[in-house]
């Protein structure tokens, strides 16, 4: 009875926002990392925050951004979990995308073997350094270098998906990794004194965003303004909760609780539109260019065309602070 009532509830809560919450307008699936990046988007799932805006979220799981991406544009799920990287691409490319908020910034990290006696960043000349292609972990290898006054040239890449990063540097098959976390801590974890962590502090910070396509927004307007309602509640009971986050997020990811504690203050959680994220943009887009990583004949983005302010702004207009 208890159960009917809140239904009953949850149902007019829904209409007095005006929204009409039918299976069929409120059902998605939604393409996300299993990371602790996209620790917003797990808690509003875990926590039941989309169901109390009358949403049916099935989640696909994928180990970066750019196979979730992947997954919205070939139409496998509608919403998907990303970095800049993948976003830029897709709008170099001119897919149609909409990006709607940012849910997540933190530094991108390098673990070294410490036989490779990599102690400072000059030192990574001649090294075996494992990223991962199309995402935020090449970009960030390439400001990398760029700080240490090396190129490509200088050193020997190797591409590899960040889960299997750990291995091949146990297995002396590279001299050292960039990616982001956990797969940074798991392998100081698993190789003890055999791995070094370079201090690469503020070199590059990957954002994780929303996006969906622009035509599944038009038909769809009710759905997203719920899905962002859902996260903005997310946000703030993870700040209001911390303790509880980390051990939702730790559990729905597969990591021991006690490791995600450790380094959970390198994510930063926040719902937003802002400055910072058109720099991000821009900057990526700029790297793209100049490195020739980009489709043939593709131009710097109008990321106003691409970032679209309306779902967030009319719900939270104070998260949006682009002109």
């Amino acid at each position: 009875m208890f159960k009917r009532k809140l239904a009953i509830l949850s149902v007019a809560a829904l209409a007095g926002f005006g929204w009409n919450a039918s299976a069929a307008e409120f059902k998605a699936t939604l393409a996300q990392n299993q990371s602790p990046i996209s620790g917003v988007s797990i808690v509003a799932k875990e926590k039941g925050f989309f169901e109390k805006y009358g949403l049916d979220i099935s989640v696909s799981s994928f180990t970066s951004g750019k196979q979730c991406l992947n997954a919205v544009l070939g139409g496998a799920a509608q919403i998907a979990t990303t970095a800049e990287a993948p976003t830029t691409a897709a709008a170099m490319a001119k897919q149609p995308i909409a990006f709607l908020a940012r849910m997540e910034y933190s530094d991108l990290k390098t673990l070294t073997a410490k036989s490779a006696n990599i102690t400072k960043l000059s030192d990574l000349k001649g090294k075996r350094i494992a990223f991962t292609a199309g995402t935020g972990s090449e970009v960030y290898t390439g400001a990398l270098l760029k700080k240490a006054g090396l190129t490509k040239a200088d050193v020997k890449l190797t591409n590899l998906r960040p889960q299997d990063m750990l291995a091949a540097l146990a297995a002396g098959d590279i001299d050292a990794y960039d990616t982001w976390e956990p797969h940074v801590s798991n392998g100081i974890k698993a190789l003890g004194a055999k791995a070094a962590l370079l201090d690469t502090v503020g070199v590059y910070a990957e954002t994780f965003n929303i996006v969906v396509m622009k035509d599944y927004l038009a038909k769809n307007p009710k759905l997203v303004d719920a899905f962002l309602r859902a996260l903005l509640d997310a946000e703030a009971w993870m700040k209001a909760n911390p303790e509880d986050a980390i051990t939702v997020v730790a559990k729905f990811v597969g990591m021991k609780r006690g490791d995600l504690a450790a380094i959970w203050k390198d994510y930063v959680y926040n719902v937003v539109l802002d400055q910072k994220q058109l720099d991000v943009l821009t900057a990526h887009a700029t790297w793209r260019l100049e490195s020739g990583n980009h489709p043939t004949g593709a131009k710097m983005p109008d990321f106003s065309q691409v970032i679209v302010k309306g779902p967030l702004q009319a719900i939270a207009p104070d998260r949006v602070t682009l002109p």
